[in-house]
């Protein structure tokens, strides 16, 4: 299978829309050298996806919601499992490895429903954060590049969904203002780390 063939056919299966003008100017994108090319940037985000994946999984299998919350949160898991298997198809296609899962704790944020839904809350914006500032890296990978960008965009509705189940404010909150903001690998992996128990190498 040709590469532009391969991300057609993963866009189809993500459930958004391309949003390539969300990854425009004005953004300080991540710092040159975090990445040593496409494949690590993938790994990158299939390790975030890792994380989220299964930390739906575990949140739902809990028990914690009902209605429509409930119903919001299976399909998030749903979508963000979508992300991992993507990912996961991509790399081997491009001639690479997938990374392992890594092993998580997620402490206490199944403790009752709104630390399951507070928590979701920080790890969709970590995604967003995450997928903005990776992007640079993948300026000359346009097939690439748009499908890292309609994921990016699921994740920023996901995180507006569980602000708006949080009753959090429009502005701070169920949106981040008129441009979202990025973060380069080593801030998000540092804000990712106190749920994983074993590390993945680059």
């Amino acid at each position: 299978m040709k590469r532009r063939d391969l991300i057609r056919g993963a866009a189809t299966v993500i459930p958004a829309s391309i949003a390539l003008q969300m990854l425009g100017t004005k953004f300080a994108f991540a710092q040159d050298g975090d990445f040593d090319g496409p494949l690590d940037v993938l790994n990158y985000a299939l390790t975030l996806e890792y994380l989220e994946a299964e930390f739906y999984r575990q949140g739902n299998a809990a028990d914690l919601l009902d209605g429509k919350a409930a119903e919001y949160l299976q399909k998030i898991q749903t979508d963000e499992e979508t992300h991992v298997t993507v990912l996961m198809d991509t790399i081997t296609q491009l001639g690479g490895s997938p990374v392992p899962a890594p092993g998580v704790d997620f402490g206490q944020a199944f403790a009752s429903s709104d630390s399951y839904l507070e928590a979701g809350y920080t790890f969709e914006n970590l995604g967003v954060s995450a997928y903005l500032g990776a992007a640079p890296s993948l300026f000359a990978e346009k097939e690439l590049l748009s499908a890292a960008a309609s994921i990016f965009g699921v994740e920023a509705r996901h995180a507006a969904i569980l602000g708006v189940l949080l009753e959090k404010p429009a502005e701070g909150g169920v949106y981040m203002g008129a441009t979202e903001t990025p973060m380069s690998r080593e801030e998000v992996l540092q804000a990712a780390a106190p749920f994983i128990v074993s590390t993945v190498t680059r």
